[in-house]
């Protein structure tokens, strides 16, 4: 959006239901030159992760929303400026956002309030040092989690370094105090702390109750252990997270499993992938299932169907989603082929690898993650042999593909005697939602997906 000499950078509109986006990265700081259509910034929703272009060229003069902060669309997120334009303050401090707490690595902007000794329960944790107020000790007060850590071990906070605003102990000052040997002598333990305090005389603890052993709390933000550190969730993995988490509380997750001699399809590819390359084209044996898949379907359509109340919806098209990891493993994103039924092995193929490479660097929208009737799934790459994977609702199947490894296998010679030969075998899963489908639907739809890639048929494809 331009005003005057001045372009505004807005978070976009990513799709019919997304309304609003995170900032993970900007790729320019102010004042530095910035192209039309060169990469400004990277964004999240629960859709994709993806990059903005700038609106216009000139000179990035402000950022208005910091790395980290998740705002509407329509939000202004900076200001581009023609050459040679002034770089204005920042609004607000980066790295904060708005919808997450603050760092544990940084005090709590207040002291939390002191509870009497008195008033404590008798099974109460060990109890946390008070935080000094402002002002004692020559230094503002430390955080709830930096007076946790110094009563652990004893340490008096003042005698710590603070590296903080006016002086303040952080997390970091008070762990490289400990770290360092400077600590004081070795804390006073919770046994010996409590002995002296008598339990409350209206909840005394019952003397028939056996003592034993209780997992321990998972700490909360203001409960980190020495060491430990809060790595805030991307918009994708908190999508991730609730769409799994809703998907096993919804189907009846039921796996079968079958092994798959790929003979024919290596010695096809072997044959096929030179030529396809001269198209452009990386021809891989995902795209060899993916399309006996679709094929199969047509036979099955209960697979590639869904469950709407009382009712089944049933489809004569496949739109067929190919789950795809992110950052090491760090982030899951689904692109989906449309109409992949209309695609012969070169289209499918082609589609495969060009949404892959859109959702590695981040180029999809979110309607390229959008409307998928089945998912393939596919961990072999990493070597797994076998999973359970968890059906992406509101579909209600999922194929999962797996390592192609050299194993003997029975097989009948020219003879039509069995005989023990080396075959490159796949194992090939297919969970599936039992509400709708039965183990014998699914096993026989395994059954003819094997028959179709043992046996298949170049001229058809």
């Amino acid at each position: 959006m331009s005003t005057g000499t001045q372009t505004e950078v807005v978070m976009p509109q990513m799709g019919v239901s997304v309304s609003e986006g995170t900032i993970t990265k900007w790729l320019k700081q102010p004042g530095e030159q910035v192209a039309r259509d060169e990469p400004l910034l990277e964004i999240s929703t629960d859709k994709v992760d993806t990059e903005l272009p700038s609106p216009g060229e000139g000179v990035l003069t402000q950022i208005l929303v910091p790395e980290g902060e998740t705002v509407d669309v329509g939000t202004v997120l900076a200001t581009i400026g023609p050459a040679g334009s002034a770089v204005a303050e920042p609004v607000s401090q980066p790295g904060l956002s708005q919808t997450e707490a603050p760092s544990a690595d940084e005090p709590e902007p207040t002291p939390a309030p002191a509870v009497p000794e008195a008033q404590q329960p008798a099974m109460a944790p060990a109890p946390n040092l008070q935080p000094q107020a402002a002002g004692e000790n020559g230094k503002t007060f430390v955080s709830p989690v930096v007076a946790r850590i110094a009563s652990e071990h004893g340490v008096d906070p003042s005698t710590v370094p603070g590296t903080g605003a006016g002086g303040r102990v952080t997390k970091k000052d008070i762990l490289a105090f400990i770290e360092s040997g400077a600590a004081a002598p070795a804390p006073t333990t919770a046994s010996e702390a409590e002995a002296p305090v008598a339990p409350p005389p209206a909840a005394p603890t019952p003397a028939a109750a056996p003592p034993r052993a209780t997992p321990a709390p998972i700490p909360a933000e203001a409960e980190l252990r020495p060491g430990e550190q809060l790595e805030p969730m991307t918009a994708m993995r908190r999508a991730v997270m609730e769409h799994m988490r809703r998907s096993v509380d919804t189907a009846a997750h039921v796996t079968s499993a079958i092994e798959v001699d790929f003979a024919r399809v290596v010695a096809l590819r072997q044959k096929l992938k030179p030529e396809f390359a001269k198209q452009g084209v990386n021809l891989t044996y995902l795209g060899f299932i993916a399309r006996a898949t679709v094929d199969t379907i047509a036979e099955y359509p209960w697979i590639n169907a869904e469950i709407r109340g009382q009712r089944v919806v049933t489809r004569p098209f496949v739109h067929l989603g190919n789950a795809v990891a992110l950052e090491e493993g760090k982030g899951l994103i689904v692109p989906v082929i449309r109409n992949a039924q209309d695609l012969n092995l070169q289209g499918i193929a082609r589609a495969i690898q060009d949404l892959a490479e859109r959702a590695r660097t981040k180029k999809l929208l979110p309607d390229d993650v959008q409307g998928g009737t089945f998912t393939i799934t596919n961990p072999g790459g990493l070597g797994t042999f076998h999973g359970t994977p968890i059906i992406n609702q509101p579909q209600s199947a999922i194929l999962g593909t797996y390592a192609l490894v050299k194993r003997p296998w029975v097989v009948q010679d020219e003879l039509g005697q069995d005989v023990i030969a080396i075959r490159p075998m796949m194992n090939l899963t297919l969970t599936y939602d039992h509400r709708l489908v039965d183990g014998a639907y699914a096993g026989m739809f395994l059954r003819d997906l094997r028959a179709r890639l043992e046996s298949w048929d170049e001229a058809a494809y």
